[in-house]
């Protein structure tokens, strides 16, 4: 008789999300997940097949997780300034009982180059990034807020590099203010 398991999925995906995220994909064994996870390697193995799947799960989870969390923050603004500030300060201070920085950027920085499934994965978590940013421009431009100079397309493929580069500094020991000081100037482009 086949033994029932003895976890959630949900809950033991999350925990190695956490763990990816902060250690990185080669930093993190097998024995560092199955401890961290709370899990025998046998389940691991069984339910994820090989720690590469399970990283990849970990990925779509992330981004999951992180869109979610930005379009609904987006949804709950009264304007187009004030969405792309809460996108900027999602990025910037993060959420509590998380890792510091972007686990997708941190992936593609790390893995991109040699594992097409992560580049692929990073470049379409990317382009969704980019796709609200772009209409968080149009909403401005549309209203008045945002100067009509540059195309949508273009103002989120620049912010979404800035976003990008906050990411990466969230990571270090830079004090947020200056990360915020460069956001407010990103955003300048944006002024009528």
């Amino acid at each position: 008789m086949a033994r029932s398991k003895e976890f959630e999925e949900a809950a033991v995906l999350e925990k190695a999300m956490k763990l990816f995220w902060e250690q990185g994909y080669e930093k993190t064994s097998l024995n560092d997940l199955v401890e961290h996870m709370g899990i025998h390697r046998r389940s691991l193995y069984d339910t994820f097949t090989d720690k590469h799947t399970l990283f990849l799960k970990a990925l779509e989870r992330f981004e999951d997780r992180i869109s979610g969390r930005l379009t609904a923050g987006v949804k709950q603004s009264r304007s187009a300034g004030e969405a792309l500030r809460f996108v900027f300060g999602f990025i910037i201070h993060g959420e509590e009982d998380a890792p510091a920085g972007c686990m997708l950027v941190n992936s593609a920085a790390e893995l991109a180059l040699r594992d097409a499934e992560v580049d692929a994965k990073a470049r379409e978590a990317f382009a969704s990034t980019e796709r609200l940013l772009a209409e968080i421009v149009a909403w401005g431009q549309e209203s008045g807020e945002f100067a009509q100079r540059y195309g949508t397309a273009e103002l989120a493929e620049y912010l979404h590099n800035a976003l990008t580069g906050l990411r990466v500094m969230t990571r270090t020991t830079v004090a947020k203010e200056k990360l915020e000081r460069t956001a407010e100037l990103t955003m300048r482009i944006l002024e009528p």
